[in-house]
C-alpha cells in the first residue's frame, strides 16, 4: 500500500497493490499544469484508489475535452486527472505519494515539446508524440 496527500494534506488517499511505472509526459499542458518541467503520473485503477480525506476540497478542471485534471481547492496541489474515455483509471501525480514509491520511470512522451532548459535523462525509452496504449 502506498498513501499520500496534497501539499496541505487536506487531500490524503491511499493506492492498493503495486504501483505501474511512471509515465513522464513532457506536453505544454502538463508543463502549464504541474508548473514544472514535466507532469509525472501514474495510472492507478479507480477500484486501488482510495480517497481518505478532503473529497470536499477537490476541485476539476476541464483542460480539453474529456480531461479533468483534479487539485486541492486548498493549496492548488494537482492530485490526479481523469479521462472520460477510461472510466475506471485515474493519472495519479507521482510526486503526491509518499517516500517511498515502489516504482520507477517507465517512459517520457512528447518529448518533442519538452522544455528546452530541461536535459532528458536515463535508460527509459522516449516518445516524440503521444504515449503508447
Amino acid at each position: 500500500m502506498h498513501t499520500g496527500s496534497c501539499l496541505c494534506r487536506a487531500v490524503r488517499f491511499e493506492v492498493t497493490g503495486d504501483l505501474a511505472p511512471v509515465q513522464v509526459c513532457h506536453c505544454g499542458d502538463c508543463r502549464k499544469a504541474q508548473g514544472s518541467a514535466f507532469g509525472a503520473n501514474i495510472p492507478v485503477a479507480t477500484a486501488d484508489f482510495t480517497l481518505l480525506s478532503g473529497e470536499g476540497e477537490l476541485r476539476a478542471y476541464e483542460s480539453s475535452p474529456g480531461k479533468e485534471r483534479v487539485f486541492c481547492s486548498r493549496c492548488g496541489s494537482p492530485v490526479f486527472s481523469r479521462l472520460t474515455g477510461k472510466p475506471g483509471v485515474v493519472r495519479l501525480r507521482a510526486g503526491s505519494l509518499d517516500e517511498p514509491v515502489a516504482t520507477e520511470i517507465g517512459f517520457h512522451f512528447y518529448v518533442a515539446s519538452k522544455a528546452s532548459w530541461w536535459p532528458i535523462a536515463g535508460e527509459a525509452t522516449s516518445y516524440d508524440g503521444e504515449r503508447p496504449a
